[in-house]
């Protein structure tokens, strides 16, 4: 279980550093709200992963809530992007 969770964070880890290095090269605001969504994911994603090796199940309550937020915050900014076109 433990290599799952290793491997899995470095997968994480390496997509957040590629995200980065997207986000500094970025040259319009979609650009930058897409990988700002990624690394909010990864971000996420990486916390899960802990609390997986560390078995704390309110972790995962945490995540869950916090996959909703980032959800609707791109929903929202995507809202924002093209001024409330459908």
């Amino acid at each position: 279980m433990t290599v799952v969770v290793v491997g899995t964070v470095g997968v994480l880890v390496v997509s957040a550093v590629l995200g980065l290095i997207r986000l500094y090269t970025a040259t319009d605001d979609a650009s930058v709200a897409a990988v700002s969504d990624l690394l909010y994911f990864c971000a996420v994603g990486i916390i899960v992963m802990g609390a997986l090796a560390v078995s704390s199940s309110i972790v995962f309550d945490i995540a869950a809530i916090a996959s909703m937020i980032g959800i609707l915050a791109t929903v929202a900014l995507s809202r924002i992007l093209t001024r409330g076109r459908r």
